[in-house]
C-alpha cells in the first residue's frame, strides 16, 4: 500500500500535549520544518509503491525527516531512536503533532527505508536542500552556475587489509559456515592457523621477513586444505546441504579461493574484505594515507560563497576507481538535472585535465594550472578552486561519509547522497539561527531607542 500521510488536524487532546504548546516555535529546526515542501517529498519518495492491499509503510514525513537528522547530525541508527524519543524537536520536525513516550517506528525501519530508495530517490533530499537555500535567501539561483568539482575516497568500515589476515578470516569464516551446514572437516587448523598469524605479525613488525613470508605460506597452505575439503564433502552430500547454505558455503568458496590465489602486484580487481567484497583500493598521494579503502566519490560544491554559506549541489560515487576527469561525461548531465540550471563554468583540479565533459562543455571546464582561455575574471575564481577541500572535510567529520557503514554498492551510493543532504541542511539550520539572532537584536534596538 501507499503510505497514510499525516497532516496537521490541530485538535487538542485532554490526555496529551501538543507539541506546539511546549516547544519554542522560533525554534531553527522548527522554521526549517515549515520551511521544507514535504509534499514534493512525498510524491517523488511515494513513487517506489504500489496501491495494493496490505500493511501501509510508514509515512513518508516521518523517514525522511528521520534520514535528515540522522546526516545532519552525525548519528546512528540506535543513537537517533533515543535521541528521537527524548527530542520533542525531532518528534515536530518529523510530523508529529503530540509528545511520542515510546518509539513509533523500528530500527529497522530505517535501514529497509533506504533500501528501498536508493540513490536516484534519494537525491530529492539534495534537491530539496538546495530549494530551500533559494526560499530562505541563503543561496541565490545564479550562484548554482558555476561549480567547483573535486572527487574523494569515501571509507568503507573495514580493517587495512594484509595477506596474513584475510588468508586467516576466509579460513575461520568457511568453517564456521561448513559447521552450520554439517560437513565434518577433516581438519580446522583453528589453534595452529591463530599461531602462524601471531608469528607473521611478530616477525614483520621485526622486519624479519624471510620468516614471515614463511609463515604466510603456512596460512595460505592451511586455507587451501581447508577449500579442498570443502569443495569435496559438497560435491559428496548435495542433497544433506540446505539452499541458503549451499549458496552462503559458494559464496564464500569464491571468495576465499581468489584470497588465495591473488598476488601482491597483480593488476585488476582483488579483494581486500570479505565482508563488503566491493571495497577498492584508492591512492589520492597523501603523505599521511598513500591508501585508502572504499569507493571514489565525485563532490561538486557552488564557487561563491554565498550568505548562508558554501552549498554541495551534486554527489555521486564512481565505483571502479574512475580517473577524475573521466567522471564528468556523467556528473554534468545529472548536475543540472538536479539544480534546474545550466552550467556556465566549471573548475577543477589537475586531475580533471583531458576530461570527458559533454561537447558543448568543452571551453566551460577550466583546471587549475590552465593557461590558455583565462581571462583575469577566471584566474581569480581558480583561486577559489580549493574551497571544496573544506567542504569535504566537513562531509567526512561531521555527517557520517568518514566511515561508510551502509553495505553494498547501493548503501555507498546512499550514504554519500544523505551525507550531502544533511550537510546542506546542517548549513540551512545555522542561516535560520542567523536570521533568528539579527531579528531579535533589530527587535531589542528598536524597544531601546523608542520614545516613553
Amino acid at each position: 500500500m501507499k503510505p497514510k500521510e499525516r497532516r496537521d488536524g490541530g485538535q487538542a487532546d485532554l490526555l496529551r500535549s501538543r507539541l506546539d504548546a511546549i516547544i519554542d516555535m522560533n525554534h531553527a529546526l522548527v522554521k526549517l520544518s515549515r520551511t521544507i515542501d514535504w509534499s514534493f517529498l512525498e510524491q517523488q519518495f511515494g513513487v517506489v509503491y504500489d496501491d495494493k492491499p496490505g500493511r501501509p509503510p510508514l509515512p513518508t514525513r516521518l523517514m525522511a525527516g528521520l534520514a535528515i537528522l540522522k546526516h545532519t547530525y552525525d548519528l546512528s541508527d540506535e543513537v537517533l531512536c533515543e535521541r528521537w524519543v527524548e527530542n520533542p524537536y525531532y518528534q515536530f520536525f518529523c510530523g508529529e503533532e503530540f509528545f511520542q513516550h515510546r518509539l513509533v517506528f523500528d530500527r529497522s525501519s530505517l535501514t529497509r527505508w533506504r533500501q528501498r530508495m536508493g540513490e536516484e530517490k534519494l537525491q530529492a533530499l539534495l534537491q530539496e536542500s538546495l530549494a530551500v537555500a533559494t526560499k530562505t535567501e541563503a543561496i541565490k539561483p545564479s550562484d548554482l552556475n558555476r561549480v567547483i568539482v573535486d572527487t574523494t575516497v569515501q571509507p568503507k568500515n573495514v580493517m587495512f587489509p594484509t595477506d596474513a589476515r584475510l588468508l586467516n578470516r576466509a579460513r575461520e569464516i568457511l568453517v564456521r559456515l561448513a559447521k552450520g551446514a554439517g560437513i565434518n572437516l577433516r581438519q580446522s587448523y583453528r589453534r595452529v592457523g591463530k599461531f602462524a598469524l601471531i608469528k607473521h605479525q611478530r616477525y614483520a613488525h621485526a622486519k624479519q621477513f624471510k620468516r614471515a613470508n614463511r609463515a604466510l605460506r603456512t596460512l595460505r597452505t592451511y586455507l587451501g586444505r581447508v577449500i579442498r575439503d570443502i569443495a569435496r564433502k559438497i560435491d559428496g552430500n548435495k542433497g544433506n546441504i540446505g539452499l541458503l547454505d549451499g549458496i552462503a558455503l559458494d559464496r564464500m568458496l569464491a571468495l576465499a579461493r581468489c584470497v588465495l590465489d591473488q598476488k601482491q602486484r597483480q593488476r585488476g580487481p582483488k579483494v581486500y574484505s570479505l565482508h563488503a567484497p566491493e571495497v577498492e583500493c584508492i591512492g589520492k598521494g597523501k603523505a599521511h594515507r598513500p591508501y585508502e579503502f572504499g569507493v571514489k566519490v565525485s563532490v561538486a560544491t557552488t564557487l561563491s560563497h554565498a550568505k548562508g554559506g558554501q552549498f554541495v549541489t551534486h554527489v555521486k560515487a564512481m565505483p571502479g576507481n574512475p580517473y577524475d576527469g573521466h567522471t564528468l561525461k556523467t556528473v554534468i548531465p545529472e548536475m543540472e538535472q538536479l539544480i534546474g540550471n545550466i552550467i556556465e563554468r566549471l573548475l577543477g583540479d589537475k586531475g580533471y585535465r583531458g576530461h570527458n565533459a559533454p561537447p558543448e562543455y568543452k571551453f566551460r571546464v577550466f583546471t587549475s594550472g590552465q593557461k590558455r582561455r583565462v581571462t583575469p575574471k577566471i584566474k581569480r575564481e581558480l583561486r577559489r578552486r580549493s574551497a571544496i577541500e573544506p567542504v569535504i572535510g566537513h562531509l567526512k567529520s561531521e555527517h557520517r561519509m568518514g566511515r561508510n557503514y551502509l553495505w553494498h554498492r547501493q548503501g555507498d551510493a546512499a550514504n554519500a547522497v544523505l551525507a550531502a543532504a544533511g550537510y546542506n541542511f546542517r548549513r540551512l539550520i545555522r542561516w535560520l539561527e542567523l536570521l533568528l539572532r539579527q531579528f531579535l537584536a533589530q527587535l531589542t534596538a528598536r524597544l531601546q531607542f523608542a520614545p516613553a
